[in-house]
């Protein structure tokens, strides 16, 4: 897309039904069909990013190396893209990571615990970057792995989308220097209005660009709106696979000390998610199931990922071609 289109934006939010159960669809078992090769694969400490650039070339994010990988389009080949370092140009403490369809990347990284934004082109020589002012209001981890805030950045055209409650709204579009664009997007009742910190961590989630018009806002812990921000209508997201999982979030959440203060820690429910370039939604949750949601909202499939085993993705992509890419192990299943 050249730029944030007009359209409707659908958003989906996890609910705990109270007595309810919903009936599952047919569980899908997706094998892998390729990938990386493990020669490859292997050489990578914590991949948690795996795209392909529009020219072919295969981008990997390490987030335990502090670095970005490219690999050649036939698969033979690494090389360092961009490399650890706290200095402009390379990265600590990475967070998120996108591809641009224009094939630039921007990476989230922290270094001195400063929210940092970095643009490069496709042969990693940085192009823009800028800082975050604060910190997340809340931090919503997984295995370490930080999903909000600068963690869930995404490509949206020329501009970037963020989720940024702290603002007022659900999501905040910043140009490549760090202007602030635009926000869209409404906080949504959470019964924690009396904790700031918790009900912004509930307004948290991954804002993502819909290849066919519109945006996807998925909350990490369904709406439809118009243009102009009118809701439409609502979805939750339910299934039999993990009504156990829902039935175990917690009432009370730790909190950690960071910087000069204590913030709530918040387990999501959704690791990962991912727009088909047909504009279908792929959820991946916290137990190993993906959720595919047609642009109407309703559920179409349910699916497994299978690779050396059962593969519970930490992230989604879609590569030229359509297939799906998965991480961990650099996997690639049919669509």
């Amino acid at each position: 897309m050249s730029g944030l289109r007009a359209g409707v934006t659908l958003t989906l939010t996890l609910a705990i039904l109270a007595g309810a159960r919903s009936q599952a669809l047919r569980v899908e078992m997706l094998r892998s069909i390729g990938g990386l090769p493990p020669y490859i694969a292997g050489s990578f400490s914590e991949a948690v990013g795996f795209q392909q650039g529009p020219d072919g070339t295969f981008y990997v994010f390490d987030r335990r190396a502090h670095a970005v990988f490219a690999v050649n389009e036939a698969r033979t080949a690494v090389r360092t893209l961009v490399d650890i370092g706290q200095e402009e140009g390379r990265l600590i403490q990475p967070k998120g990571f996108d591809i641009a369809s224009d094939g630039r990347l921007v990476v989230a990284d922290a270094p001195r615990n400063r929210h940092r934004i970095q643009v490069f082109d496709a042969a990693g020589v940085r192009q823009a970057g800028f800082y975050l002012p604060g910190q997340p209001a809340a931090q919503i981890v997984v295995d370490n792995l930080m999903l909000n805030g600068t963690g869930g950045v995404h490509w949206a055209g020329t501009r970037l989308l963020l989720s940024h409650p702290e603002s007022g709204a659900l999501v905040t579009a910043y140009s490549p220097g760090g202007y602030p664009t635009l926000t869209f997007g409404r906080l949504r009742a959470t019964g924690f209005e009396s904790d700031r910190e918790l009900h912004l961590a509930h307004n948290a989630g991954l804002p993502l660009a819909d290849p066919t018009g519109g945006f996807y806002f998925v909350f990490l812990t369904g709406r439809k709106y118009d243009a102009n921000g009118m809701l439409i209508f609502e979805r939750h997201i339910e299934g039999a696979e993990i009504d156990t999982l829902l039935d175990a979030q917690p009432t009370v959440w730790p909190r950690r000390r960071v910087d000069d203060r204590e913030v709530p820690f918040v387990a999501p429910v959704i690791r990962a998610a991912a727009v088909s370039p047909k504009g279908e939604l792929w959820i991946s949750m916290a137990v190993p199931y993906t959720y595919v949601y047609d642009r109407q909202g309703d559920k179409t499939r349910t699916i497994q990922f299978y690779g050396a085993g059962l593969v519970g993705p930490t992230s989604l992509a879609f590569s030229r071609s359509g297939t799906v890419l998965v991480t961990p192990g650099c996997y690639e299943f049919p669509g």
